[in-house]
């Protein structure tokens, strides 16, 4: 799967054919060896040019290359290596990192209330159910929407990307980012209680959740960072509690926030840069597998761990000598869904990377709470994809041949990087929506082991990108359009829970910016409802709400601009992707500035009240 920033920044390392040129720059010359095969003359539109490069926070690029999704490329590189191709590409000085500031620091540290007696929103989707539908830990009504207006923002340091959406209890707002700085803000005046330092940084959203240590009650926070390890940390003051391992491959990250559920965290790991490693002709194809891991919550002791393949195995060389292995991939990219009637957790699955074919590609997986073993599958399409095999499939750049890595049958790369929403249809029996980058939302039937109930084309589809959340209300299921590559993308699909029939459609509006690198309509952040309303953002920066009623626009706000934040931190927005709105109490809290590859770059949280 082609996932946001600089996912698929595909350097080509030590390519032998480019020799090095002694008179440039370190800068350059690293370049021309290791990244000019790929970017120069770029074979698949997921590869940016020097032009698409030049555009990233100097920063971002070296994160992605040190312990981000190009860190597999970046082996070979040294440290001077690497902060020397970064100042080539942007023409830019590395910053010095810091995740500390002065200001906006909280005056008084009152404790943590108990996060059931509050406002709030826990992890992914609101509820362990990943409706994204908020319901009790609000009071903002439709009426209260055309006078919400912005409170604070918060400048997040030495980020070019704002991808870790927020949790609320306890009086208190949870954040990660790209830097692996986590942030324990008040919920309400935005002043900054306490910064924990991640080993990597932190994407996943994050779930809140009591905890008894040295014999005394409390509560704790979970997330998983860009080096797939595992944390709990003290929500009251910052500190560590506990912190896992959870997958020694070199591949293995999380972009799925964890869920927690009676005492045990469900922890899901993806991998990126090994599908994008894999266009490398010499490189020994594949061995990462995308798994769940159900950890004690208190002691974070491994209870079980399940891969969604079985082990790789030798199966053969490529034409280039190289040992090729498989089964591989099949990536968890979204938070689990739990279902505690039936004693299951579900999972949705992103794209195998090597022959043979698994059956648990592109599906939508059962497993047992307590066991972790698999009680049904249900594979909606084969998927085998690995980068540099796209064009050769069809005809195109003959360079795209040169991949000898390339699986029997490749794609479509059409993954699920939106969790399963487990909700109930009018009438009582529970359904699983779940929506998909083919362009098309799914109802299954989780007492007949993921049968499809409908489908509902919202779209064209699309390998590029991800389409990170559907959500639902009581009647029915909400989709946006996140076809990046259609000439109009965006809008959004309110959809009959029962028939799967289409209730309204409102097309896209015309982008609130004017033009260049990421002034796309296309909406595909996932989505938040409240009663009578849906919120959406889009890549031209808007955050809209929706009126469930009939899908008329009844506010708008431009977050793709500069702001003055509460810290004291320069920050601006841009791109609304990945993370979608959170609402809890009478505030709503969105990030801005997940760029990725076709966004615009931000850094910045912002709070809403009505008036």
């Amino acid at each position: 799967m082609q996932t946001k920033i600089l996912a698929t920044l595909t350097l080509l390392l030590l390519n032998p054919g480019l020799p090095a040129l002694a008179q440039t720059p370190a800068g350059e010359m690293v370049f021309q060896m290791h990244c000019a095969s790929c970017h120069l003359a770029p074979t698949s539109p997921e590869i940016p040019n020097l032009d698409a490069l030049a555009i990233y926070e100097p920063n971002a690029i070296l994160m992605a290359l040190t312990d981000g999704v190009m860190r597999l490329q970046a082996e070979p590189l040294t440290e001077t290596d690497r902060i020397a191709v970064t100042e080539f590409l942007t023409n830019r000085k590395v910053a010095a990192q810091t995740t500390q500031f002065t200001t906006g620091m909280c005056t008084v540290q009152t404790p943590m209330t108990a996060p059931e007696t509050g406002p709030v929103w826990n992890g992914w989707g609101a509820d362990t159910s990943n409706s994204r539908y908020q319901t009790t830990g609000t009071t903002l009504k439709d009426k209260d929407i055309p006078k919400l207006r912005l409170r604070w923002a918060f400048g997040i340091p030495d980020a070019s990307q704002s991808r870790s959406q927020p949790a609320v209890a306890g009086g208190r707002l949870f954040m990660g980012s790209q830097s692996g700085a986590v942030y324990s803000l008040d919920a309400n005046s935005g002043c900054t209680l306490w910064i924990f330092k991640a080993g990597a940084g932190v994407r996943t959203a994050i779930s809140v959740g009591p905890i008894v240590t040295a014999n005394k009650p409390g509560y704790a926070i979970y997330f998983t960072d860009a080096r797939a390890t595992a944390y709990a940390v003290d929500a009251n003051s910052g500190r560590l509690i506990w912190s896992r391992k959870l997958d020694a491959h070199p591949a293995a990250r999380a972009t799925g926030a964890p869920t927690l559920h009676d005492g045990r965290l469900y922890v899901p790991l993806s991998a990126v840069s090994e599908e994008s490693i894999a266009a490398r002709p010499d490189y020994e194809c594949c061995t990462f597998r995308g798994s769940i891991t159900a950890l004690d919550a208190r002691t974070g002791t491994v209870i079980w761990k399940t891969y969604m393949v079985d082990e790789p195995q030798p199966r053969g060389r490529s034409s280039a000598g190289a040992q090729l292995y498989g089964p591989a991939g099949v990536a968890i990219w979204s938070a689990p869904t739990i279902d505690p009637q039936r004693g299951l957790l579900y999972a949705a699955t992103g794209n195998a990377y090597a022959d043979p074919q698994p059956p648990t590609s592109d599906a939508i997986i059962a497993l047992s709470l307590a066991t972790g073993e698999f009680k049904w599958i249900k594979q909606i399409l084969p998927d085998v994809w690995i980068m540099g095999c796209d064009l050769q499939s069809s005809g195109g750049n003959p360079r795209a041949g040169e991949n000898p890595n390339c699986p029997e049958n490749v794609g479509p790369d059409f993954d699920f990087s939106a969790s399963p929403i487990l909700t109930m249809r009018p009438g009582g029996r529970d359904v699983l929506i779940i929506t998909q980058k083919s362009g098309v939302g799914y109802a299954l039937d989780p007492d007949q082991n993921g049968q499809r109930l409908w489908e509902y084309r919202w779209g064209m589809g699309s390998p590029i990108g991800g389409v990170w959340g559907a959500a639902v209300d009581k009647q029915a299921a909400y989709f946006a359009v996140a076809d990046i590559v259609s000439p109009t993308p965006g809008g959004l699909h309110a959809v009959d829970l029962q028939t799967g029939k289409r209730l309204w459609h409102t097309p896209p509006e015309k982008p609130l910016c004017v033009t260049g690198q990421g002034c796309s309509a296309v909406q595909a952040a996932a989505l938040t409802t409240i009663d009578g309303v849906i919120f959406s953002g889009s890549h031209d920066g808007a955050m809209r709400a929706y009126a469930a009623a009939n899908g008329k626009i009844i506010w708008t706000f431009d977050t793709n601009r500069e702001f003055d934040t509460i810290n004291s931190v320069e920050a601006r927005g841009g791109s609304i992707d990945g993370p979608g709105p959170v609402v809890a109490g009478r505030m709503l809290y969105i990030t801005s500035g997940n760029g990725g590859m076709f966004g615009l770059p931000g850094n910045v949280l912002l709070a809403f009240a009505p008036d």
